[in-house]
């Protein structure tokens, strides 16, 4: 928290996204006190349009101007050959006027500390803090100075969080990823590219189908984008936002245009101002900042969240695309024309879309049309206005404005006024980018790019460790000769309460959420089991302070050795590399970390989306009961538009998990990993059958032991 440009009140940082020097200029033109920008391909934008180093500096200069500060987004999660050009590229930012790094690879942050140690380090959301264990995490082992957490918590949680006396920024407006950030494979595993990576296909804003078991349709809601969230809007919430504590209100929007941002953060702006000067925009004002919001792109806005929420109310489920704003009802039809009464005001150049309900005699077959019409005419709300419309469209049909020329002409000359500025500014347009930083000239024991694979590569074959779903599984593997450990979710365990498991000889996989709810469960899995499997840092922090012997899997994502040797001497026993990692990929890592530190899934289910968002509520209204609902019990699929099945399970606190069609098979890549120093394999029985299981690992011990045995001759 930081006084604002002179304002008495304290309020929040309003951080501003920008895809483009011109987005930026629109930030600061509109009042936005920081702004985030991304430079080269390590960032989570991959498609947005490159910005030079010198642009980027002489844009640094300018906001400087302003008093707004600049941080530069390096958040995916780095590979292994990745890392040295991003400490680079990280140095020259810096020294071209950035105040501050975004970053989410957890070997990346450590990294950056030690070179540059001035540096001031932001978490990203990627990194899945979602309560007050994975903030205090984060700021001692990173040294972040400021953490993101997740769209999903609720503004209490969201206080639980800054109380912790860790700078918390949250997201307050923009598009949802309907998965937990950092936790979606769908887009590598199906697509070939990775959401981590900042390449995301929105595999999300497709369309799809639910089915059961014999392929019948359970989907009851209007509309087949199952996995389609609106945006998140949080204006009505700022009050709440403030007394909780946050130190900054983030607005996503990196591959916006310019007058997006322009207008998101102007609304924002205003809100805080009467804010501030205690006079907080409430009732018809209030109504009015939504629909000035909704004269840019949106999916249709949502609070859900932020209270608490995340049903059907968090869903776009008709449309994925730009729904704008209502502005009136079609009132009469005329020859190749309509007559609109306007409940909002509009202007000549306007787009209106006219969300068409068909005549009463219209053919079952025949698709609703939501045309695109000019609007010619300035009028305001409570007037009638002619617009041509060639459709045929029937009276009582709502319009929306879904592009409005206003908008477009303010943000225009804000941003021509901001061009016109830096270039007449001197000490802006001869800005060239400084010398190097000061960095420490050496790292610690942990941070070692050179690292190579110790002694004892070939003492021993990689161990071969299995997943199990029932407690006759885990007694028969516990004592199966081919099997190292018995592993079992933590999801499967509440699913069968009653049922005796031989958790003194198992590991129990955590699942990959651990908001303060969950806690409770993973302080007694961790005082219960052998050992636990962290995928979240909240969870790992919680590992450590109850002294359980650990191991750590994705999303806490190992991409590097340096993250890799981070977990090791925090103490995790394995370190499971993520599923998304190619052959080559997994060698560089393996080969580069501790012997026999690291473990790859070798067949099994491979999970694409872990959602909050209960997927079951497609079929119609829940009651809440997660842990009591039939739907659960039986098989559902997400279906894709080529045919292609997903399973799909929903765990007893409502959570969706969606699996990929075929399982991940690395069966090929054994002669290319065996020999590198891997430490385990691991087969998951989660989608497979007691015989297909025991099939599987006979398979692969066998392969395994001749490869082995070849290595060593």
């Amino acid at each position: 928290m930081h006084e604002n440009r002179g304002r008495p009140v304290r309020l929040p940082e309003l951080l501003a996204p920008a895809g483009s020097v011109d987005a930026l200029l629109a930030a600061v033109a509109a009042g936005a006190d920081a702004v985030y920008i991304g430079l080269g391909a390590l960032n989570a934008r991959a498609a947005a349009r490159p910005v030079a180093l010198d642009d980027f500096a002489r844009a640094c200069s300018c906001a400087h101007a302003h008093g707004v500060r600049v941080y530069v987004t390096e958040n995916v999660y780095m590979r292994e050959s990745e890392l040295e050009d991003a400490c680079a590229l990280a140095q020259r930012a810096m020294a071209a006027g950035a105040d501050a790094l975004i970053v989410a690879d957890a070997g990346f942050a450590r990294l950056v500390r030690c070179r540059l140690p001035e540096v001031e380090l932001h978490l990203s959301t990627q990194a899945g803090v979602v309560s007050a264990a994975g903030a205090r995490l984060a700021a001692r082992e990173f040294g972040v100075e400021r953490v993101t957490c997740a769209r999903e918590l609720s503004v209490d949680e969201i206080a639980a969080l800054c109380a912790t006396g860790v700078d918390i920024e949250v997201f307050c407006h923009g598009a949802i990823c309907i998965c937990y950030s950092g936790a979606c494979t769908f887009s590598a595993l199906r697509r070939g590219r990775s959401a981590n990576r900042g390449d995301c296909t929105q595999p999300c804003r497709l369309s799809y189908d639910l089915v059961d078991a014999q392929g019948g349709s359970r989907v009851q809601v209007t509309g087949d984008r199952l996995l389609c969230p609106r945006d998140y809007v949080s204006v009505a919430h700022l009050a709440e936002l403030v007394r909780a504590g946050v130190a900054a209100l983030k607005i996503e929007g990196r591959m916006k245009n310019p007058d997006y941002v322009y207008n998101v953060v102007r609304t924002y702006r205003a809100a805080l101002d009467a804010l501030a000067a205690g006079a907080p925009m409430e009732g018809e004002a209030a109504t009015a900042l939504l629909e000035q919001l909704g004269r840019s792109f949106n999916r249709g806005f949502t609070d859900a969240y932020l209270q608490g929420a995340s049903g059907a109310e968090l869903m776009s489920f008709e449309r994925a695309i730009n729904q704008g704003v209502r502005v009136g009802t079609v009132v009469e039809r005329g020859h190749h024309e309509v007559v609109i009464e306007l409940e909002g005001a509009v202007g000549a150049g306007d787009t209106l879309e006219i969300r068409t309900i068909l005549p009463a005699d219209a053919a079952a077959d025949v698709p609703a049309r939501w045309p695109l019409v000019p609007c010619e005419v300035d009028a305001a709300a409570g007037e009638r206005i002619r617009v041509r419309c060639k459709r045929r469209v029937a009276p009582g049909s709502p319009v929306y404005l879904t592009a409005s020329a206003r908008v477009r002409a303010d943000a225009n000359g804000a941003v021509a006024a901001m061009r016109a500025e830096l270039e007449a500014d001197p000490s802006v347009c001869d800005r060239s980018v400084p010398g190097a930083m000061r960095t420490t000239g050496e790292a610690p024991a942990h941070v070692s790019a050179a690292a190579k694979p110790g002694p004892g590569l070939r003492d021993c074959p990689p161990a071969v460790s299995v997943i199990v779903c029932t407690p006759a599984e885990a007694r028969a593997y516990r004592d199966d000769p081919r099997v190292h450990r018995v592993y079992v979710r933590a999801s499967t365990l509440v699913e069968l309460p009653d049922v005796s498991w031989p958790l003194s000889g198992m590991t129990v996989i955590l699942d990959e959420v651990c908001r303060a709810c969950d806690e409770a469960r993973v302080r007694a899995w961790c005082r219960a089991a052998s050992a636990v499997v962290c995928r979240n840092l909240g969870a790992l922090q919680i590992a450590l302070e109850e002294g359980a012997t650990f191991e750590v899997a994705a999303p806490v994502s190992a991409t590097n050795s340096e993250t890799v040797r981070w977990l090791r001497d925090l103490g995790a026993r394995r370190v499971w590399l993520p599923d998304e990692l190619s052959c080559d990929e997994l060698r560089a890592v393996i080969e580069a970390a501790p012997t026999r530190s690291c473990g790859a899934l070798a067949y099994g289910a491979a999970q694409l989306m872990v959602c909050e968002h209960c997927l079951l509520t497609a079929e119609g209204a829940c009651d809440g009961d997660h842990a009591a609902c039939a739907r659960r019990r039986a098989q559902r699929f997400l279906v894709e538009a080529d045919g292609t099945r997903l399973p799909v399970r929903v765990d007893a606190h409502g959570r969706t998990r969606i699996f990929n069609a075929s399982p991940l098979d690395r069966r090929d890549m054994l002669g290319a990993l065996v020999g590198t120093g891997i430490g385990s394999l691991l087969v998951d029985g989660e989608l497979l059958d007691e015989d297909e299981l025991a099939c599987v690992l006979d398979e692969l011990s066998c392969e395994r032991d001749r490869i082995w045995r070849a290595c060593r001759a």
